[in-house]
């Protein structure tokens, strides 16, 4: 993993993390990447059977994990798993808020009950959890990390659901760290840019057309020239629950190689030469 040529090994030794929708994915690979650099951690989930592979594989690589299924929607279900972690685990210093839905589907088509799912699982479930939570982060001065989204900065097309949930996850990461930093709580999110080896990004393949290559795509409109990595965004995980971001809360970083920031000139960089070499010759 790159983040074991960066970081230093132990660096989370005596913490423990939990990590809704921790089974698979981007969370599954924070999960693996805090684990792997000593914290012992908690994978929340619906689905026990990919919960309970994810923690034998953790364990088998020599971490410490738990599974606690349990639906984020819930308050309830929130408690009850805060509670079995403390049980457990004996502690709890990092809440990565990561459980979420999604779907590809075009707003006309979009049903109130589809819609009101994604913002359950993902905004709700992110307070649910967050809540739940802050009496154990009270006490050991804890860490929310919260999964967000670059959707919302421009406009994604066929993404109103999870870009409306996505925003309010940020509100709500700024308004958490703005209250919750006076017990010493930091809040903080990630937005991960397109993901390469995601599930999600496989589903997009399925809509290409003319034989394009997805990861080719991406590489024309990414400036760093090529899509992101689980290991990107596990890094980054573990970069705000060290030490060396003790100081940031309230901030949600983008991790999308300026993915969003970028727009397709009107003209190439052949063509701005052209002008430019036009230019020269118009003053010689």
């Amino acid at each position: 993993m790159e983040a074991a040529k960066t970081f230093q090994p132990g660096i989370l030794k005596g913490k423990v993390a939990l990590i809704t929708g921790g089974a698979s994915g981007i969370n599954f690979e924070i999960a693996r990447t805090l684990a792997q650099f000593g914290a012992a951690v908690a994978i929340m989930g619906r689905r026990e059977k990919v919960v309970a592979a994810a923690v034998e594989e953790i364990n088998k690589a020599g971490g410490r994990a738990i599974g606690v299924p349990g639906d984020v929607r819930t308050a309830e279900a929130a408690q009850k798993v805060i509670g079995e972690v403390v049980s457990k685990l004996g502690r709890l210093d990092i809440v990565v808020n990561g459980a979420a839905g999604n779907f590809l589907c075009p707003a006309e088509d979009l049903s109130s009950n589809a819609f009101k799912t994604v913002i359950e699982i993902d905004l709700v479930g992110t307070f649910n959890v967050s809540r739940a939570a802050f009496p154990e982060l009270q006490k050991t001065k804890g860490l929310i990390i919260n999964i967000s989204a670059t959707l919302h900065y421009s406009t994604t097309p066929w993404q109103t659901h999870a870009s409306a949930a996505k925003a309010g996850v940020d509100s709500l990461t700024t308004s958490l760290a703005a209250e919750w930093g006076h017990y010493g709580i930091r809040v903080n999110g990630i937005a991960p840019g397109p993901i390469a080896d995601t599930v999600g990004m496989s589903k997009l393949s399925l809509g290409m057309t003319n034989g394009d290559n997805l990861s080719d795509a991406l590489s024309q409109v990414i400036p760093l020239g090529r899509a992101g990595l689980k290991s990107d965004i596990a890094s980054a995980a573990l970069f705000l629950s060290s030490d060396a971001a003790s100081f940031i809360s309230g901030h949600t970083l983008v991790v999308d190689g300026a993915a969003w920031l970028y727009h397709q000139p009107a003209i190439s960089r052949e063509g701005l030469r052209k002008i430019e070499e036009e230019r020269r010759k118009s003053k010689l």
